[in-house]
């Protein structure tokens, strides 16, 4: 094979990859629900090998398990799942945000503010898909300038986890809500206060995503009412 044939074909590799993970992580894919290779690969307009390689590596991240050897799902979460899913962000997180604090600069916190501004028209416009989106993104810019790649993998294995089942879970609760810690980070930046910007950090994950998701899955778990009459 040609050096240019190889190469094309190693980008098609991880434009698939990619596409997938980024599917995955944004909640685009429901947990239970089975993905085949055919399925995906007609979607992509793509053969079936870059596709069964990309569901491979992201069985090997955790984020899908394998149904049978055609199919594969967003595995379903758990109570138990979910704590350690929340507690393994809250410690990677606060640490991602101590260490970028130092490194971050006007024009990066203009950026944080303008995905925050995305977020809340996202959520004013019910388009959980992009809002679950932003939400990583503005995360993820805040923590690159201090982050080696090696702490922004472990963040992402952990998100990967998490995604799908966020979307599940604010898609299915009236009685949901929201409570944005992002602009108390953003404060704490300005005041370059690290102790109160990793209060703001784990309280956004905790009092936000934590609670939803707590809340979600206690609801599912509790027997139906009985009618009465």
């Amino acid at each position: 094979m040609a050096i240019e044939e190889r190469r094309a074909e190693e980008s098609l590799k991880q434009r698939v990859y990619r596409t997938l993970r980024a599917r995955v992580m944004s909640g685009a894919v429901a947990p239970g629900l089975p993905i085949t290779i055919n399925g995906v690969a007609d979607d992509l307009g793509v053969s079936a090998m870059p596709v069964r390689e990309a569901l491979h590596r992201l069985v090997a991240d955790g984020a899908l398990e394998y149904l049978d050897n055609r199919r594969v799902r967003v595995p379903e979460m758990t109570l138990s799942k979910f704590e350690e899913i929340i507690a393994a962000r809250t410690a990677l997180e606060t640490l991602a945000a101590i260490r970028a604090l130092p490194h971050i600069d006007a024009k990066r916190l203009a950026r944080l503010q303008t995905i925050d501004t995305e977020i809340d028209e996202a959520y004013t416009a019910n388009d959980l898909l992009r809002s679950t989106e932003l939400n990583f993104l503005f995360h993820r810019t805040l923590y690159e300038p201090g982050a080696s790649g090696v702490l922004l993998d472990l963040m992402e294995s952990v998100w990967l986890r998490l995604g799908p089942f966020m979307r599940l879970a604010t898609a299915k609760l009236e009685d949901s809500y929201r409570i944005d810690r992002h602009a108390e980070a953003m404060e704490a930046i300005r005041n370059s206060d690290t102790a109160a910007l990793a209060r703001a950090i784990e309280a956004d994950i905790q009092d936000g995503v934590g609670h939803l998701g707590r809340h979600f899955l206690r609801v599912e778990a509790s027997p139906p009412k009985r009618a009465t009459t």
